[in-house]
């Protein structure tokens, strides 16, 4: 399995070396707005996941908002709802996507053809139960769909927003990502959950080859969400042998509240609002803590999809 995917990714590094000598400099948009394939060839796509340890605690939101603010800082950003029980990121922006990934499992569209424009400057790939179908993919199927997903390399930035908990999906979401945020709020049942999170990745993931970050949400202020954030990262490093930095805190905000009722961002609906400011300041961190090594797409997705 292994030498297959060796193969798939040398023939990856072979079409877009020939593209790129063939590319000319000219690029064209489909009808989503993407730029075309010739663009993508030669843009690092930084992939972050998004997760918890237990659902309720913020990930969507987080997910939409960070898109937002990245988007503000001129980047390409394509949100992919990965939560295959509960997909909301659409509902969120309040948008009734009319394909999702299920369609490209099968063959019915492209990925390209299935990404939903939004008016916030964002793309965003629906979810679906679909994905069940790849265990019962054959070994060329896989492939192909590997191949297909490579088509999001135009973005500068893919977020994914995972279901909550530590099923075999989520972790290899997290295992293939540049980043991983794992989100927690102050309350004890969330951070135990998040630390359990982060010890499977520990457990699993020898060495680990993505950045882990820690965001607490709904947090009342600076004080008492670094002081989570400390005991997380303490426990971690002491026992688990693992670095998590601590990326920031969002403030418990009624704004969010209200914004979901909306089904709008917060960061649309109350720009100046204390949540809004906070998901600035991490996505500012985040853009200037580079990422060494970009997997790339195909990369990122082979444990997902070419297993």
């Amino acid at each position: 399995m292994e030498d297959q995917a060796e193969k798939l990714r040398e023939i990856m590094r072979q079409k877009k070396s020939n593209k790129a000598d063939g590319a000319g400099g000219a690029q064209s948009s489909d009808k989503n707005g993407a730029a075309a394939h010739g663009e993508g060839r030669n843009r690092k796509t930084r992939i972050i996941t998004v997760t918890s340890g237990k659902g309720g605690v913020g990930k969507t939101n987080l997910s939409v908002n960070m898109a937002l603010a990245y988007a503000r800082l001129g980047k390409k950003v394509v949100v992919m709802d990965a939560d295959l029980g509960l997909a909301n990121v659409n509902v969120m922006l309040d948008i009734i996507p009319k394909y999702n990934l299920y369609h490209v499992i099968k063959k019915q569209k492209s990925i390209r053809e299935i990404l939903a424009e939004t008016e916030y400057g964002i793309s965003i790939i629906a979810g679906a139960s679909g994905f069940s179908q790849i265990t019962n993919m054959s070994e060329r199927e896989r492939q192909e769909f590997i191949n297909e997903l490579d088509a999001l390399s135009f973005a500068d930035i893919i977020i994914i927003d995972t279901s909550a908990g530590v099923s075999s999906n989520v972790l290899d979401f997290i295992a293939g990502a540049d980043d991983a945020i794992i989100i927690t709020t102050p309350e004890p049942t969330a951070i135990a959950d998040a630390y359990g999170i982060i010890k499977i990745i520990a457990t699993k993931y020898e060495p680990i080859n993505m950045e882990i970050k820690l965001v607490v949400n709904r947090a009342k202020g600076a004080v008492q969400a670094k002081s989570v954030a400390e005991r997380m990262i303490n426990v971690a490093g002491q026992h688990l042998y693992i670095k998590v930095d601590y990326l920031g805190f969002i403030y418990d905000d009624p704004a969010v509240s209200s914004a979901v009722l909306m089904q709008k961002p917060f960061m649309v609906t109350d720009p100046r609002c204390k949540a809004s400011i906070c998901i600035q300041h991490l996505v500012e961190r985040m853009d200037k803590n580079k990422i060494a090594k970009h997997r790339g797409v195909s990369t990122a997705f082979r444990k997902l999809f070419g297993r």
